[in-house]
């Protein structure tokens, strides 16, 4: 019984400062690393929260509608079926763009655009839609086809929710010019709606066009403002939005702020926030949106870039980046292709 007792206590006096040791051992910081959503390709990412899930969708199936997926942290996603198909008997043929949810009422919306021709015709006609769900991941049906039609081609739609209830509906305006050279055109338009979300309110107010020097690229083929993004931050206004063509290099996000929905707006002077950087890879940063870390302590962009940095086209991939504001201006930490921390309150199995 006393080597017993000898061997116990060795190896109580080994053994027991390996147990404390290893539970006091930091632990591996949790990171993530852009593109986010193993191999996600989509392009006009928006990422919307309820409760403690993150829905995110985007162009996915430009010819029929668009899938959906779901998260706890930002960073892994599971993948559903389509948020919405189009029937046979839609409205929109082709070129289903741009999803954004909302919820209001109890009842989850999805706005998107669509081309109500049937091919790439130069003659697209583009116009707004509006489906309704009862739940987030849908699926969501058509209630408004077109919605809020102005008799112009539009893309783009965003739907933003002021704190006094009012609901504001900002879209892209968009076209093309042929001299000196064709240009495609795009200029963001802002409206409230109904409180019933049926129509507009008030009459269509200019919101952003091409100003600053970086949204005129002489090598571009486009002259565009569109992919518009709206939130409050006490009692200013922010606007973030896209310019150039999305299947280009410098296609880039800035932003603008105002005292009221509709502005005036005015543009940030160190715009734009994203943009090209060939040296670690990232090409083509744009068609932004906003949400929150679980917890709600930081903010982050949600946005495209090109799947392939050296080819610039219509395959995009999703990312995401830490907003900060600083004496009423935006600052973001990226773009990034390291790998960064997770949103804080998150955790990554």
């Amino acid at each position: 019984m006393a080597l017993h007792r000898v061997v116990m206590i060795l190896l109580a006096f080994t053994i027991g400062p390996m147990i404390l040791f290893s539970s006091c051992a930091p632990q591996k910081p949790q990171t993530y690393t852009n593109p986010i959503g193993e191999g996600i390709k989509m392009g006009d990412p928006f990422v919307i929260k309820y409760e403690n899930t993150y829905y995110l969708t985007g162009t996915t199936n430009s010819n029929d509608g668009f899938r959906i997926w779901s998260s706890s942290n930002l960073v892994n996603w599971e993948p559903h079926e389509y948020a919405y198909q189009a029937a046979t008997d839609a409205w929109g043929k082709n070129s289903f763009w741009a999803p954004e949810l909302f919820r209001k009422d109890d009842k989850y919306y999805l706005a998107y655009s669509v081309n109500k021709l049937k091919g790439n015709s130069k003659d697209a006609n583009f116009r707004l839609c509006l489906a309704v769900s009862d739940k987030p991941e849908g699926p969501y049906k058509d209630i408004y086809t077109p919605w809020c039609d102005f008799g112009d081609s539009v893309i783009d739609a965003h739907v933003f929710i002021d704190d006094d209830g009012k609901v504001y509906l900002y879209y892209a305006k968009v076209g093309v010019i042929f001299q000196p050279k064709f240009k495609l055109t795009g200029e963001i338009y802002g409206v409230q709606l109904n409180p019933d979300l049926s129509g507009a309110l008030t009459d269509p107010v200019l919101v952003s066009k091409q100003e600053q020097k970086w949204e005129r690229p002489e090598e571009g083929r486009a002259l565009c403002n569109e992919g518009a993004f709206v939130f409050r931050e006490g009692n200013t206004y922010y606007l973030t939005y896209s310019a150039n063509s999305y299947d280009e290099p410098f296609y880039a996000i800035g932003y603008s702020t105002a005292s009221s929905p509709l502005g005036p707006w005015t543009k940030a002077k160190e715009n734009p926030l994203l943009k090209l950087d060939k040296k670690i890879g990232v090409s083509g940063p744009g068609h932004s949106c906003m949400t929150t870390s679980p917890d709600g302590k930081e903010r982050f962009i949600i946005y495209h870039a090109h799947a392939d940095p050296n080819k610039p086209s219509g395959e995009r991939t999703v990312n995401m980046d830490r907003v900060t504001i600083e004496n009423g201006k935006l600052k973001v930490v990226g773009p990034t292709r390291s790998p960064q921390p997770v949103p804080s309150g998150a955790t990554i199995k």
